[in-house]
Parts: structure tokens; sequence; C-alpha cells
């Protein structure tokens, strides 16, 4: 190669320290997906800097560069999993309609994922579990990330009811105690149980919480509708 092929200019010192950031990034994105499918199979108690690196194929040296601590690893992990959380549930919901028909489509795509999970496990459940009565950073992030859902939730119900679309003395609080109580038993009959029909009681059930609260609701298959008498329904304005 002739001295004329070389490049001309060498590569300005902030264009070096981009690609070094990006490719640092790359990586760290990296560490974090498989830290992420590690967790999902043995928790987050179950995470280590060197099960990662054997999984990763790189040095423990190397993975520990991009964390600096287990624990800043598992919550890297948590604002991962929430963040694909977002775009899996949130986000493709606030597509629909104001109030009921939203509200349906972020209990529907809660419970899309959470089939998913019912084989691959649910950070949030087993995080619960693994961190419920321990203090610290860890058990921060997970219990922020489960109350950012719990208020997007509550959120989609007040609207709900401001649109008319459930009675004006719903209580979002017990509402969302109801309805985040069907994905918890879902994972427990599912999960654990191996109980065949489980996804179709717990859309029974929200079905019949709506209903208790005023939305008008078509009945689950081999489930009576109520008579007029005993129900206060609110047309749902589409």
């Amino acid at each position: 190669m002739s001295v004329s092929e070389f490049p001309t200019k060498r590569p300005r010192a902030s264009e070096r320290d981009g690609r070094a950031l990006q490719k640092g990034q790359q990586t760290k994105a990296t560490i974090v997906d498989a830290a992420l499918g590690l967790a999902t199979q043995i928790g987050l108690e179950g995470l280590s800097i060197g099960a990662l690196a054997e999984v990763t194929q790189m040095s423990k040296s190397g993975v520990f560069a991009h964390f600096g601590s287990r624990e800043e690893l598992q919550i890297s992990v948590i604002r991962e999993y929430h963040t694909r959380f977002e775009e899996e549930v949130f986000y493709p919901a606030m597509q629909h309609p104001r109030g009921l028909p939203r509200l349906r489509a972020l209990f529907a795509n809660w419970m899309k994922r959470t089939s998913v999970e019912i084989d691959s496990g649910c950070i949030y459940i087993s995080g619960a579990v693994e961190f419920d009565d321990r203090a610290g950073p860890v058990r921060d992030a997970l219990a922020s990330s489960v109350m950012t859902w719990h208020a997007a939730m509550k959120r989609a119900l007040i609207v709900a009811r401001q649109e008319g679309h459930l009675r004006s003395d719903v209580n979002e609080e017990q509402m969302l105690f109801e309805i985040h109580g069907l994905i918890l038993a879902l994972h427990y009959e599912a999960r654990f149980l191996k109980n065949p029909g489980s996804i179709d009681r717990a859309n029974a059930g929200f079905d019949n919480i709506l209903r208790h609260y005023g939305a008008d609701v078509a009945p689950a298959a081999g489930t009576p509708r109520p008579s007029k008498s005993n129900r206060s329904i609110k047309s749902v304005k589409e």
C-alpha cells in the first residue's frame, strides 16, 4: 500500500471517543439482555458477574467494568424489564380511545405478556418474593417500577370513570387491587399449579370486575348474564 492510499485525515478524538462509547453501550446492552434472560429463570438473586461472564463469553473483569457491582447489574435488569414491559403493554394501549377501550387494551396486553411469562417467569412477581423484606436500592428500583405501572393503570381507571364508562362512585384503588389480583392468581394457578383454563378464568374475572363497577360487558362464555334489575350499567361511548 502506498502512502497516498492511507487516509489523509486522522479521526478526531471526539469521533474515536464516540465510537468507543457506542461500542461500550452495545456491549452493555448485550450483557443486560443476557442477564434478563437469566433472571427470568433463576431470579434476580441468582445473577452473578461470574455466571453472566460465562453466558456472554466475556471475562469477569469485562462484565464488572460495565456495572461495577452485582447490585448495579440487578438494577439495570429491572430497568430493562420495565422498558420492555412499557413497550409491549403500555404504549400500544395508548393508541386506543380513552376510557373503557383503553382500559381493556391495557389489561389485554398485560394478559398477553403474562401468558408468555407463565413459562419464562415474571421479574415483578419473582422479584417481589425475593426482595419483599430486604431494604435497599434493588428493592427500591423494583418497587418503583411496579408502582409506576400501577399509577398508569389507576389513571386509566380514573379516565374510564370520567368518560362515564364506570360508575361515578368507583374506588380506583380497590378496582386496581382486584385487577392486579387476577394477574397474581393467574401466575400461581398456571405456573405453579399447572391448572388448565387459568387464562380464560382470568379474562372472565376481568369482565366480572368491569360489570361490577358499571361497565357494559358481554358475559364470558358459559356465564349467565345478570338481569337488568341486578346490575347498574352505563353505556360505553365507543
